[in-house]
């Protein structure tokens, strides 16, 4: 056949006009399966599927075209149409106006999806789509002893994607609840607040590293992009970073030049030192006495092997400052060794988000020094506004709460718990901070939902007893202290509980706790204000103010740090022994 008569024949049998109103009416069909059915929740395949069946019919209705011709009396054989008188006055050009509508619906649509797609699981959930959670990476490792490096490696990236202050990062600690891969990906997502997760694994051998990671849309389960990283042990920041930078290209992240050079940094250039930093997170992470223990003797051994190692002061600091929460050390022991330990992370590396939320906390409850820590939590949180330590710490029983900012504490109390939904400190302290706001219903309701997540929570029952206490019911408060008695041998419950019976006008009772936390206290730390509680409830205002005039020699901040907040010491305020002990506190200093 003549190559000029089979197009012209092609012209005549209408194909070109089929062609391209195809076309046209296809493409608007895929951007209404990938544009709208998402907001349908229309599972994946479904879209993949109706995109398939669209390339294949493209070629069917050709050979249709040629072969049929639709008529006044129907279709028919092209050969048969040919043969029939035209009729007057048909409309030739319908075809047209279909190509013309069907072209404006779907580039309408291109161009609503493209708009709304930054802000898809906005307009849905209130979900940013420029937020991701990182869940644990799968130690594919020989060795199970290596999980401390697979999950060391899943920390690094998350926390140099946190320095992206255009993303929402949710915490480890929130993350950790979940394996990795799992399969109920949108449920989690939900969970957390994220429109995005990371996968991974990591495989371990001598001096040899595999790093695979995936980043998947939680809503649709589409693959956003992955790759697989084969390198040495030496190389393993310059992985981490080029993770990081390409998730937060992917996302569309805005990337500030001073967090280009943070998500890229090399900590160390010795990889012992590097394994030795990841084995004490690893037990910083568990929360335990001994465990920090362990984890400072991990952070000390790293910083022999590196001694310019600046993360690895930063580590000390952090567990240096937690000792005394968890009944390991007294302030007096601890903090003059944060301090220390944060001064000289710092002077290596002033961009350490750690270093600088240690020190902020050291300032507040060992110098008292309200100013200084303000500074510090507040540059924490310009280095990176996605660390929900420094968020916590910073409004609950920080600075802001001891100086009586509480909607200002809330709100920081708030953010925390946003980046890590799931930490029940985190949750538990929210509830603390509406406690000293004297917002009681909100704090019952804050204690309640935290029970709900972990009932074995032990510092929870003892903020719902105190919360409980003060809105006078005192007999439900003792059987939530006592709960937490149960769950925790922490001496500053058995003070609870020995003024609550105190406030009963059980006496005796509360004198025989008295006497059992003078006699722990010649074993082991417990809290100046413990005892203050006790003599408060006994009537003994000024034994009381000798016990908080104690800390204050001391130097043991977190008992009197919210000296002018605390609701169980209001039956002091007026007292002016009390009222001088707040002045040394918050008045000027010499």
């Amino acid at each position: 056949m003549n190559p000029s008569n089979f197009l012209a024949e092609l012209k005549r049998r209408n194909v070109y006009k089929v062609a391209v109103a195809y076309a046209v009416v296809g493409w608007a069909i895929a951007q209404i399966a990938t544009q709208i059915f998402p907001f349908l929740e229309i599972p994946n395949w479904i879209v993949r599927l109706i995109i398939v069946l669209i390339a294949i019919g493209f070629p069917i209705a050709l050979v249709i075209a040629w072969a049929f011709e639709a008529t006044p009396e129907g279709i028919k054989r092209t050969e048969i149409a040919d043969t029939m008188p035209a009729v007057a006055g048909q409309k030739k050009h319908v075809w047209i106006y279909v190509v013309v509508i069907a072209g404006l619906l779907s580039i309408g649509l291109f161009f609503l999806g493209r708009y709304s797609a930054g802000n898809k699981t906005a307009s849905t959930a209130g979900i940013s789509n420029k937020s991701i959670a990182v869940l644990p990476f799968d130690n594919l490792s020989r060795d199970p002893d290596n999980a401390y490096f697979a999950e060391g490696v899943q920390d690094e990236i998350l926390t140099r994607l946190a320095k992206v202050a255009d993303l929402k990062v949710i915490s480890r600690t929130s993350t950790q609840h979940f394996k990795s891969a799992p399969d109920n990906l949108p449920q989690i997502a939900k969970q957390l607040g994220v429109a995005h997760i990371l996968e991974g694994s990591v495989q371990k051998s001598g001096e040899q590293v595999r790093v695979n990671v995936q980043l998947i849309n939680a809503l649709t389960d589409a693959h956003l992009w992955g790759d697989t990283y084969d390198r040495k042990l030496t190389d393993i920041f310059a992985v981490e970073s080029e993770i990081a930078k390409t998730i937060a290209e992917t996302l569309q992240a805005r990337l500030t030049g001073s967090e280009k050079t943070l998500i890229t940094k090399t900590p160390t250039v010795n990889p012992e030192a590097y394994e030795l930093y990841l084995k004490g997170r690893f037990f910083w992470n568990k929360r335990t006495g001994a465990d920090l223990l362990k984890s400072i003797d991990y952070f000390k051994q790293a910083v022999e092997k590196d001694q310019k190692y600046a993360l690895a002061y930063a580590g000390l600091a952090d567990a240096y400052v937690l000792l005394p929460p968890y009944g390991a050390a007294s302030p007096s022991e601890s903090f003059p060794q944060a301090e220390a330990a944060a001064r000289k992370a710092l002077e290596l590396d002033d961009t350490l988000a750690e270093a600088h939320t240690s020190l902020g906390q050291v300032l507040l409850f060992y110098d008292l020094d309200f100013a200084g820590s303000t500074m510090e939590f507040e540059r924490a949180l310009s280095l990176d506004p996605n660390y929900a330590t420094a968020h916590h710490w910073y409004g609950g029983g920080g600075p802001l709460l001891a100086l009586g900012q509480f909607d200002r504490a809330i709100k920081e109390g708030k953010r925390a718990v946003e980046l890590d939904p799931l930490s029940l400190i985190n949750n538990a302290d929210l509830g603390w901070l509406y406690f000293n706001a004297r917002r009681y219903n909100e704090a019952e309701a804050q204690a309640r939902k935290t029970l709900e997540m972990d009932s074995h929570f032990y510092l929870a029952h003892y903020y719902l007893g105190e919360v409980l206490q003060l809105k006078g019911q005192l007999t439900e408060a003792i059987a939530e202290y006592k709960k937490a008695a149960e769950l925790d041998d922490d001496p500053f419950v058995l003070g609870l509980l020995a003024q609550a019976y105190a406030k009963l006008g059980q006496r005796d009772e509360a004198l025989k706790m008295l006497g059992q936390l003078q006699e722990l206290a010649t074993r082991r730390y417990v809290t100046s204000y413990s005892f203050a509680l006790v003599h408060i409830a006994l009537g003994e205002k000024d034994k009381a103010i000798d016990w908080l005039e104690r800390a204050y020699r001391d130097r043991a901040g977190p008992d009197i740090a919210l000296i002018k907040v605390d609701p169980f010491l209001d039956p002091l305020r007026g007292h002016p022994r009390f009222e001088a002990l707040v002045q040394k506190i918050f008045g000027p200093k010499k």
